[in-house]
């Protein structure tokens, strides 16, 4: 069994699966890297879902879900 070292991400939490869901539309559509992972424990959110990405792809997330997805939040964590 290897083991890998806990990274530095930004995870954005989302308030229904529909947003999240919009959002890996947008985020596909415009390039951003990331992907859908289930809520990490350590978040409280309302929806299951969550968009994982690396801290310096925020920016690119922001830009690509305006005016479409209000996040419910952006958390910092190492996973």
């Amino acid at each position: 069994m290897s083991t890998r070292a806990p990274e530095p991400v930004c995870v954005v939490s989302f308030s229904s699966t529909h947003d999240a869901v919009r959002a890996e539309l947008a985020c596909t559509q415009a390039g951003v890297p990331g992907r859908i992972i289930p809520t990490p424990v350590q978040i409280h959110a309302d929806c299951g879902l969550a968009w994982k990405m690396l801290p310096a792809a925020r920016a690119a997330f922001e830009a690509a879900v305006a005016g479409a997805v209000e996040p419910a939040g952006y958390h910092d964590l190492m996973l």
